[in-house]
């Protein structure tokens, strides 16, 4: 009876170091792992939290649903489900880095362009004791290909806190994606028109296995991609499929 309590208790903290709080859509509410916590907000926005710095990516939506201190700011691209100039100067003060391709600079106003440091593919930037690589993101499809050409947006390698936290942006599986290595996190999109089916983006997770992948950014118009299907097709049982509930205003 003893050691069937141990087995139970220890049981019981394996499962909240990942998965702390379950939303009624069965999908988690936020990840936690080696003192990171990865926070979903909607769609493609999202916080990444240690205990020492806050990182918004892709911060849209009500400027409310953010941490009055944001550290560092992550942008992606600048379609408006990833870049809202309204929300970054209300979310930013004087304290407040930017990263982001010059597609996004390009548009910003002086206030914020003062607080952005632009990264090209392929570039490193590093805050503290964060580093952020640019990495390519772009479409393949030869009807998808005015939706993200190649070198305008960036996704990002993140390492923070021991681990390696790929934000893919949005793209396709294209060949950069699949020559990641060591990725303890991914976050991969998949919707259509804009990016790349469930299929494409599982057979690129199986080429780079990263120890986690979450799926993000999957709800199209009006596509929203079948994350049972992807989860079928991760067979590589190494890899853990994470759920997080990126529409908590939808029924998904």
């Amino acid at each position: 009876m003893i050691y069937s309590k141990k087995i139970a208790s220890l049981t019981r903290v394996f499962l909240f170091s990942f998965t702390l709080i379950l939303s009624a859509n069965g999908f988690a509410q936020n990840y936690s792992s080696k003192g990171l916590e990865l926070i979903p907000l909607e769609h493609a926005s999202l916080l990444l939290k240690n205990n020492k710095l806050t990182i918004a990516v892709d911060p849209t939506g009500s400027h409310q649903q953010y941490d009055q201190s944001i550290d560092l700011i992550l942008v992606t691209d600048l379609h408006g489900d990833h870049f809202n100039k309204e929300v970054l100067n209300k979310i930013s003060d004087s304290n407040t880095t930017i990263v982001a391709p010059k597609a996004v600079f390009d548009q910003m106003d002086e206030a914020l362009q003062s607080k952005t440091k632009v990264l090209k593919n392929g570039e490193n930037f590093n805050y503290q004791r964060v580093t952020i690589e640019a990495i390519p993101m772009y479409n393949l499809r030869e009807e998808a290909l005015n939706f993200h050409s190649k070198g305008r947006g960036n996704g990002y390698v993140v390492a923070m806190n021991n681990q390696r936290i790929y934000i893919s942006g949005d793209t396709e599986d294209i060949p950069e994606m699949r020559a990641l290595k060591n990725i303890d996190i991914a976050l991969v999109c998949m919707n259509l028109p804009y990016t790349m089916t469930e299929t494409s983006a599982a057979s690129a997770v199986m080429e780079f296995k990263p120890k986690a992948v979450m799926p993000y950014h999957f709800r199209g118009r009006p596509k929203v991609s079948n994350i049972d299907l992807f989860e079928s097709l991760v067979t590589d049982t190494s890899i853990k499929v994470v759920r997080l509930d990126w529409y908590p205003n939808e029924d998904y």
